[in-house]
């Protein structure tokens, strides 16, 4: 990476991320600010960002377990031409999300997927990588319990189970593509909810999103079954009767507990994407 960027006449400061300290400490006048790692150490250096009030752009190298939003963004997945797609790219302006003052890049959830990545030890995600979280999903799925969630927003009102709660920046969690028709740049967030009111109809959810991902089917961005609620929103209220025994989780974190305001800052983020990079 180093040797890439000073090819490119950069100054390179190479900085082990500390997480007990802001790593913008010292580093306030930076004119470009490169993240190898995963969503969760993206996220956390936006927070970083943010808290200081500062606007520096981002440049990603996806070097984690799945690098969601560095594959929304359109970056290679290998790490020299990764590097290259940066120096050569573009700058533009995305949405963030924020959950109860938190920001998050990629994805805000909780239920079975929230539960899994939160129990998947990191030696497992480091060797297996998205595989990892699919197997863990499996093996918890027969156990797992529905939570009942309420929703609040001008485009709808919820109050029923949620198997699956996805409030989506990008597209994709794990990989897995749930939100067909989201752009990071639009101003909105995609809700979706995977009720789980019964077993047949949460074994088609779950295998409709399988389908989609397998490419057995053709993305249709309204195209989804019944059992699955989906909307866009800028700023909604989510919250569930057993707050103290529900956890959430953002980019692969540990979120806040509910009840949770989300909303969408638009056009909050300034980041490098490659110049020749696919709107779809």
């Amino acid at each position: 990476i180093c040797t890439v960027f000073r090819a490119y006449g950069y100054e390179i400061t190479p900085q082990p991320i500390d997480f007990e300290a802001n790593p913008f400490d010292g580093n306030e006048q930076i004119s470009l600010m490169v993240v190898a790692g995963g969503d969760g150490t993206v996220n956390y250096v936006v927070n970083s960002m943010k808290s200081k009030g500062l606007d520096i752009p981002l440049g990603v190298i996806p070097a984690g377990t799945a690098n969601d939003f560095a594959g929304m963004l359109g970056v290679p997945g290998d790490i020299s031409r990764a590097c290259r797609a940066i120096l050569d790219g573009e700058e533009q302006r995305v949405d963030l999300g924020v959950a109860g003052g938190e920001r998050f890049v990629n994805v805000f959830s909780c239920g079975l997927f929230t539960d899994v990545s939160q129990k998947t030890p990191t030696v497992l995600k480091n060797n297996f990588g998205k595989l990892a979280y699919y197997f863990g999903g499996l093996g918890e799925l027969p156990n797992f319990r529905k939570m009942h969630i309420t929703i609040r927003s001008e485009e709808v009102d919820y109050d029923g189970t949620s198997l699956i709660f996805f409030v989506f920046n990008g597209r994709t969690a794990g990989k897995m593509r749930f939100a067909y028709s989201a752009e990071i740049d639009d101003g909105l967030l995609d809700v979706i909810v995977v009720k789980g009111d019964g077993p047949i109809g949460t074994l088609r959810a779950l295998f409709h999103f399988i389908r989609q991902n397998a490419g057995l089917r053709r993305l249709d961005p309204g195209d989804y079954p019944e059992g699955v609620l989906h909307f866009k929103s800028r700023d909604f209220v989510v919250d569930s009767p057993m707050r103290r025994n529900e956890v959430t989780d953002i980019d692969g974190q540990p979120g806040p507990r509910f009840p949770v305001r989300i909303t969408c800052e638009a056009g909050a983020l300034r980041v490098i994407r490659p110049a020749h990079h696919r709107k779809d």
